[in-house]
């Protein structure tokens, strides 16, 4: 029995190991299916050839286009003050903005014009003299007392040129008089703007005496750099024969965005030696006018320059093309067994004519109706499967 006991565990263990291996070798193989490639989800674009004007984009400050320090030209006390005397009050040209004490310069006036009638009254007399001194030399002459001719000093030349002196003399004495009384009242010489106030009423001043910073307001210039490689997508022949280029001016004032209509007139003329850029100068006319916000000076704008035609041209996002000039051009496949054409997507270097901020601009590479990736596919490989998002 003890046989026994030891043989029917080994026989029920070879038993069921034999059952294993025919239940192994009589089961049915698993059909195999080929995993399929991964499928990117995509946004597109169609490619359609649109006109264009290259457009050179620039920004600088507003600066004025004459920038005057007003000086007194006398020395006195200021009297009087125009109320457009302050820190940003409008005048216009030839208003009165100063008056200095002119009791001085008017004294001074009066007898400048009395010195004036004295020489008058002397060169009159001299020159009577000088007649009758003539007059007797005729006489003298006729009665044959005198076998000389007359010297100057017998016929008062002298004394008659000192008078015509001493009254040129006196005329330019009346002459400064009459400039220094004018002089105490101060004139704008343009229509402009206070920019800064030095002095007031009662305020002492001499000849120099600066008494106000003022800046012109009938248009404001902006200088404009344009880095050498923009140059060639401007017309600047147009400047050099008397033209301009139409340029637009935008200003976020208190967070909402102005723009200005400005011209480009000229240019500096030479390059920046450490910029390496040219800059344009933009004219703004009358930049305070009264409707609409004004363009006040030192207002930081940015700048859109009219420039060359470009033709018919592809416009596609800059962020659309792998490292420049690579764009992925969604196409479709038609393969067996297919219930619709699948979409694939293949790398196409194209032509760029140009790059700006936001856009490339392609001349060839591309046809009307062409669809491509509006964002570059990460990790992508020529052939890969798409879906398109949206178009």
């Amino acid at each position: 029995m003890l046989w026994l006991k030891i043989s029917l565990p080994i026989i029920l263990i070879v038993a069921a190991a034999l059952a294993a291996v025919a239940l192994f070798a009589a089961r049915t193989p698993a059909a195999q299916k080929p995993a399929l490639p991964p499928t990117l989800l995509v946004d597109v674009a169609v490619a359609k050839r649109e006109p264009v004007t290259f457009t050179v984009r620039s920004q600088g400050f507003v600066a004025p286009r004459t920038r005057t320090t007003v000086v007194s030209e006398v020395s006195g006390t200021i009297v009087e003050v125009s109320p457009a005397f302050v820190a940003g009050g409008f005048f216009e040209k030839g208003d009165v903005l100063v008056r200095i004490d002119p009791r001085n310069y008017a004294t001074a006036l009066k007898r400048a014009t009395a010195t004036v009638a004295q020489a008058k009254t002397k060169v009159a007399t001299e020159n009577a003299l000088a007649g009758y001194a003539h007059q007797d030399w005729e006489r003298l002459r006729s009665l044959e007392a005198a076998d000389r001719p007359a010297s100057d000093l017998t016929l008062r030349k002298p004394q008659l040129a000192e008078a015509v002196a001493g009254l040129e003399s006196a005329e330019a004495d009346l002459e400064k008089a009459t400039e220094d009384l004018s002089r105490t009242v101060i004139r704008a010489p343009y229509d402009g703007m206070v920019r800064e106030k030095r002095a007031d009423v009662g305020q002492f001043v001499n000849t120099g005496t600066p008494v106000a910073e003022t800046f012109a307001t009938d248009y404001a210039e902006v200088r404009l750099p344009i880095p050498q490689t923009d140059l060639q997508y401007l017309e600047l022949e147009r400047l050099n024969a008397d033209g301009t280029l139409q340029a637009t001016l935008t200003a976020d004032i208190g967070g909402v965005i102005h723009n200005y209509s400005a011209e480009i007139v000229r240019t500096e003329g030479v390059f920046d030696p450490d910029t390496r850029v040219l800059h344009l100068i933009a004219q703004v006319q009358d930049p305070y006018a009264s409707e609409g916000e004004p363009l006040r000076i030192g207002t930081f704008v940015s700048a859109a320059i009219e420039g060359m035609e470009a033709g018919d041209v592809f416009v596609i996002p800059r962020h659309s093309l792998e490292r420049g000039r690579t764009l992925w051009m969604v196409g479709s496949e038609t393969r067996r067994l297919a219930a619709e054409p699948i979409l694939t997507i293949q790398p196409r270097d194209l032509e760029v004519v140009r790059t700006d901020e936001d856009f490339a601009y392609v001349a060839t590479g591309l046809r009307d109706g062409e669809r491509y990736t509006v964002t570059p596919p990460e990790n992508s490989l020529p052939g890969m499967r798409v879906r398109i998002n949206s178009e």
